[in-house]
C-alpha cells in the first residue's frame, strides 16, 4: 500500500523529535491524529481493533484503498494512464495481482511503484483527510490513522503521536503467506520495499512488538491509548 507525498521531506533525516518540531502546525486538527506504522504482518490490524474497541475511530488506509480500486473510478483511471490498461479488469477494477507485479518485480518496476505510488497517494490521504475533518466537525477526541507508509507519505507530519508495531521477520513471514497466499519469497519482496523496523521504529513515539501473545499486546496497547488520551 502507497500514499501520496503531500509536501517534500527528507526521508531517514527526521528524528522524531525533529519531526515534532517539523509538524505542520496549521495542518492538524484540534482533535489528537494517531499514527499507527509497522512492515507487513507486523499486526497493524490487531492493534488498531484494540484501539477501537477503547473507543478511537480508526481510519484504514488499505480499506481506503480498497474501496477506490474495487470499481472504475478516477483513481483507477489514472493508475491505468500511467501503468497500461492491462492492470484494470474489464469492470475497469484495479487487477491487484496484475499490477503487484508490475511494481514488485521485473525489469523498470521501481519506477512503476513511483508512479502508483504519486496517484494513490494523493487519493488515499486527501480521503482520509476528508474523514478527518468530519470526525472533527463531531467532536471526537481523537483518530487513529492505520498507514502502513505513513512516513513514506510524510502524514507523519500530521499527527500528534506515532505507534509503530513490529515483529520478528519470521513471524510476519507466516502471517503474509497466510493472510495473502503467496510464497515466502514474495513476502520478502514486499518487505524490501519498506522501511527497516529500526528506522520505524526511532521515528515514533511508542513502540509495540508484537509476536503473538495477544493478552501481553492488549495490555501494552490499552496502556499507550490512556497514556495518549490523557495528554493534553
Amino acid at each position: 500500500m502507497v500514499y501520496f507525498i503531500p509536501y517534500r521531506i527528507h526521508i531517514g533525516r527526521n528524528s522524531k523529535n525533529e519531526r515534532k518540531l517539523s509538524r505542520d502546525e496549521s495542518r492538524i486538527p484540534k482533535m489528537k491524529i494517531i499514527g499507527l506504522c509497522g512492515g507487513s504482518g507486523s499486526g497493524k490490524s490487531t492493534v488498531a481493533a484494540i484501539f477501537a474497541a477503547a473507543g478511537v475511530p480508526v481510519l484504514d488506509a488499505d480499506a481506503i484503498y480498497h474501496e477506490m480500486i474495487s470499481k472504475s473510478s478516477p483513481c483507477t483511471k489514472e493508475i491505468a494512464e500511467a501503468l497500461g490498461n492491462e492492470v484494470l479488469t474489464p469492470e475497469g477494477a484495479l487487477d491487484r495481482p496484475k499490477t503487484a507485479e508490475l511494481v514488485f518485480s521485473g525489469e523498470g518496476s521501481e519506477e512503476r511503484r513511483k508512479k502508483l505510488n504519486a496517484i494513490t497517494h494523493r487519493y488515499i490521504l486527501d480521503e482520509v483527510r476528508r474523514r478527518i475533518a468530519e470526525e472533527e466537525k463531531k467532536g471526537t477526541f481523537a483518530v487513529l490513522f492505520d498507514a502502513p507508509l505513513l512516513f513514506e507519505s510524510g502524514f507523519e507530519n500530521e499527527c500528534n503521536a506515532i505507534i509503530c508495531v513490529s515483529a520478528d521477520e519470521n513471524v510476519r513471514l507466516s502471517r503474509i503467506v497466510q493472510r495473502d497466499g503467496i510464497d515466502r519469497e514474495t513476502a520478502r519482496l514486499r518487505f524490501a520495499t519498506q522501511f527497516s523496523d529500526n528506522y520505524l521504529i526511532s521515528h515514533s513515539d511508542y513502540h509495540i512488538a508484537n509476536n503473538g501473545d495477544t493478552e501481553e499486546l492488549t495490555e501494552k496497547v490499552e496502556g499507550i491509548v490512556r497514556k495518549i488520551l490523557s495528554e493534553k
